[in-house]
């Protein structure tokens, strides 16, 4: 299987903005965010569907979303934090955790992926969050 773009960030061939890292998964700031603080909590095992995680790797990636989410309500005082499991884009198990005030945060938000990214904002908001 060809290396996903999330292995190659795991591995350090693709920069990021980190905000999380264990032995299992890695945290980093989405480039084209729903909201400010949007993360993705991937496993470092390359596998397509999370449903095809073995336990340890399951937990370890729902323990880091929960860490994540804990962090994103202390750094951004948002009201809730939604989750979303799709996959579409990269063949590799992907969580989005990001602020939600609204369901507007979370619905519909396609125009995101027009914009460049500003990686600025992103790394400043990672010093925010990191761990």
């Amino acid at each position: 299987m060809e290396d996903s773009i999330f292995t190659k960030i795991i591995k350090g061939e693709i920069p990021c903005s980190k905000i999380y890292e264990d032995e299992k998964t890695l945290a980093f700031l989405d480039i084209h965010p729903l909201t400010p603080g949007h993360s993705l909590v991937i496993p470092k095992q390359q596998v397509s569907h999370f449903d095809q995680l073995d336990e340890e790797d399951y937990n370890a990636v729902f323990e880091t979303v929960k860490k994540v989410a804990t962090k994103l309500k202390q750094v951004t005082g948002c009201e809730r934090v939604c989750l979303r499991v799709e996959g579409f884009d990269v063949p590799h198990t992907h969580i989005h955790v990001y602020p939600c005030n609204s369901p507007t945060d979370f619905y519909g938000r396609t125009d995101r992926l027009q914009v460049e990214p500003d990686y600025e904002a992103l790394n400043n908001m990672a010093n925010k969050l990191a761990f």
